[in-house]
């Protein structure tokens, strides 16, 4: 009966995500990974508790690879906040390390290229 369930709900997910343009799976995971990234940045309520740089450089610089590599998929539109938001991110994170890394050397910038204020 619980594997029936199981059967059951993995269908119903798999027919809904069916339904889900890969323009909103994109932009909907790159703002997962944003605020993923925010909150390990410090800048969330309570920031300083969940602060986590080594964390943070993963997501961002998985953020920079799906939004480089999704932009042209997803048109201008919809790509210009995307990359907005993870050039914010780019610099919050330069700014809260206590040594920042070379310019290019940054989370992501292997993807985006060097990111100067």
């Amino acid at each position: 009966m619980r594997d029936g369930l199981k059967s059951l709900q993995l269908a119903f997910r798999e027919a809904s995500l069916a339904e889900v343009p890969a323009v909103e799976v994109i932009t909907t995971v790159a703002v997962h990974l944003m605020s993923a990234s925010a909150v390990k940045l410090g800048l969330a309520e309570d920031g300083e508790d969940h602060r986590d740089l080594d964390e943070a450089r993963k997501l961002i610089t998985a953020l920079a690879g799906l939004v480089t590599a999704g932009a042209g998929e997803i048109s201008s539109f919809h790509a210009a906040p995307l990359r907005d938001g993870l050039k914010s991110l780019q610099l919050a994170f330069r700014e809260a390390s206590l040594v920042p890394d070379a310019p290019g050397q940054g989370p992501g910038e292997k993807y985006t290229g060097p990111v100067l204020g």
